[in-house]
């Protein structure tokens, strides 16, 4: 079973330099989804899609192949760190509005955004904390059967 990541990022990155730095963390080949060969991918490679969408995180990411011994959460530290730029990626509610936001300097935390769907594909904006202060983090909510409870800060050092 291949298994994938996804990530959103904050800002428009061109895909040369998300791949370039992907290499760089991982240490793999890294290529791009569109227009390889099978055939010619190298044993360990990578492979990346990258596009773009309106809203405060339009830069998506999908990396097919990736190392089944790497815990993603750990990866985009790196990963995050190494472009400067704040990313997302899904949490483990199925909350579509909630994410796990890492920091430019690796620092991860629950956020939750606004989600509307357009022609233009998912737009996410009006970042907040999880936060046990929020109503709609407190109690019973799907925020408090997650890994990543409300108000959970994993320091760089950890998360890397």
């Amino acid at each position: 079973m291949i298994e994938l990541w996804n990530w959103r990022i904050e800002g428009r990155v061109a895909a040369r330099e998300i791949r370039r730095a992907l290499a760089d963390v991982l240490d793999v080949p890294v290529l791009p989804l569109g227009g390889v060969d099978p055939a010619g991918v190298p044993q360990g490679a990578l492979l990346v899609d990258v596009w773009h969408r309106p809203g405060d995180y339009p830069t998506s990411v999908d990396c097919y192949g990736v190392p089944a011994e790497l815990p993603e959460v750990t990866a985009i530290a790196a990963f995050a760190r190494r472009l400067g730029r704040h990313c997302l990626l899904a949490d483990d509610t199925l909350d579509a509005g909630r994410h796990l936001l890492v920091s430019a300097n690796g620092t991860i935390r629950p956020v939750h955004l606004d989600v509307r769907d357009t022609e233009d594909g998912e737009i996410l904006s009006n970042q907040r904390l999880c936060t046990a202060l929020s109503p709609r983090c407190r109690g019973w909510s799907p925020c408090h059967q997650s890994r990543w409870v409300p108000d959970s800060v994993i320091p760089a050092l950890a998360a890397a």
